[in-house]
């Protein structure tokens, strides 16, 4: 296994904290005023689905949050030592800590104590960068959860709310469009996380991030205003439709045995998640080669993309939609096949690995969608061992999105020295 240092807590890393606390507060602020304008309106049930999905969501991401620390308060890093979790999540106080999460404000807390802890490391140039990073991936895991349990399903309510009244302003358009780049951009956001666990993080090119972010935002998008157009003719049926597409993601979850959470209640509370988040987008949970199992996701979706828009061209308002609706038949498919043109290109010509063994050697043979990968040995930057501090749960992820065994020798290999 290579041996290197873990990553230093960089001003890069500080910043991603400040504008992550700044973007949850925009977005608490937005849907706050969205739900306002909704009930000025008149319209109590948009209003009370988008309530319903901000309270959803909160209470998703504080039981990650409360699951996390029960876990983490059981390490011997978190024992309260001036440069440990103590000193900024909020030590021993366990009472505390509930109550902040009981009052939805566990998510921020730890926005809060990312950016306390990081100025101090990177700006004061105080011990804990180990303790820092350690926040910044778990905020980071969080903020997948969060996006795909709010604002992708708030997505689909704004394109059905334009659909139903047929007006759409210039804003609203640009909403949606921002909305759309924000969820991609969280899925890059998760994946350069996972990489920090990787030798070759540095060596990730702009080129390599930027197809990664591109695939991801032609496939999501198709598959949200798809859901949308079903929504606008059949709003009856979308919940049917949810639920019995979750129920079968949450059984392939539970079918994988993935090991997420150490406990048996916050595991089927992941498995829950990633039925909902699969809803809408990919990510691997399980060790094993992942190239089959994404083929087998994406041929599923796309079928099901195609009975969503077959459904809606046959039930839709034809004078409504004439504007609009064949190019709408149209580019929703063919956008999401670009989307999966561009991550078989993203795999064959702009993996990181490829791009390494292109300006190092001929070998193109190592590290592709499911292939091995060295680990890091994860020592500190000041040269503390590993075990002091190491986040195990984005590891773990790691370690199934980036091998191909089977059996738990990946997780090993990744968790030997925690």
């Amino acid at each position: 296994m290579e041996s290197r240092t873990f990553s230093r807590y960089s001003w890069i890393d500080f910043a991603f904290s400040v504008v992550g606390v700044c973007t949850f507060l925009l977005d608490w602020g937005s849907d706050l005023w969205l739900a306002n304008e909704f009930y000025c309106r008149g319209d109590l049930l948009w209003f009370g689905v988008l309530v319903g999905l901000l309270v959803l969501s909160s209470i998703v991401v504080q039981m990650f949050s409360w699951f996390w620390f029960q876990y983490d308060k059981e390490l011997p890093a978190f024992s309260g030592e001036p440069t440990g979790a103590g000193s900024v999540f909020c030590g021993n106080r366990v009472k505390l800590f509930c109550l902040l999460h009981v009052l939805q404000l566990g998510f921020l807390c730890r926005h809060i104590c990312a950016i306390h802890h990081g100025f101090r490391v990177w700006w004061r140039k105080e011990e804990g960068s180990d303790y820092a990073i350690y926040l910044t991936h778990d905020l980071s895991m969080l903020r997948l959860i969060e996006t795909f349990c709010e604002s992708a399903p708030q997505l689909i309510l704004m394109i059905y709310v334009m659909l139903r009244t047929n007006k759409a302003r210039t804003v609203q358009f640009v909403s949606v469009a921002a909305s759309t780049t924000s969820i991609a951009w969280m899925v890059v956001d998760y994946h350069r996380s996972l990489r920090s666990f990787l030798p070759d993080k540095a060596k990730q090119h702009w080129g390599s991030s930027l197809m990664y972010f591109l695939w991801n935002l032609l496939l999501i998008g198709p598959r949200v205003a798809a859901l949308a157009l079903f929504f606008s003719i059949l709003p009856d049926f979308i919940a049917l439709h949810f639920l019995l597409l979750w129920l079968v993601f949450v059984l392939w979850v539970w079918q994988q045995r993935t090991n997420f959470m150490d406990s048996a209640g916050g595991e089927w509370l992941y498995r829950a998640t990633v039925g909902l988040i699969w809803y809408f987008s990919w990510f691997n949970v399980a060790e094993g080669r992942t190239l089959g199992r994404s083929i087998i996701y994406h041929s599923f979706i796309t079928v099901d993309v195609v009975v969503l828009l077959a459904t809606w061209w046959g039930y839709r308002d034809r004078v409504q939609t004439k504007a609009y609706g064949l190019t709408l038949l149209i580019a929703l498919p063919l956008t999401y096949l670009l989307g999966l043109l561009f991550k078989a290109l993203y795999y064959c010509c702009f993996h990181p690995k490829l791009l390494r063994h292109l300006e190092r050697e001929p070998r193109l043979q190592e590290d592709l969608a499911g292939s091995d990968v060295a680990f890091r040995d994860f020592s500190t930057q000041d040269g503390t061992p590993a075990s002091q501090l190491c986040n195990q749960r984005m590891a773990c992820h790691a370690a199934n999105f980036y091998t191909n065994r089977t059996s738990d020798r990946a997780y090993r290999t990744v968790t030997s020295h925690f």
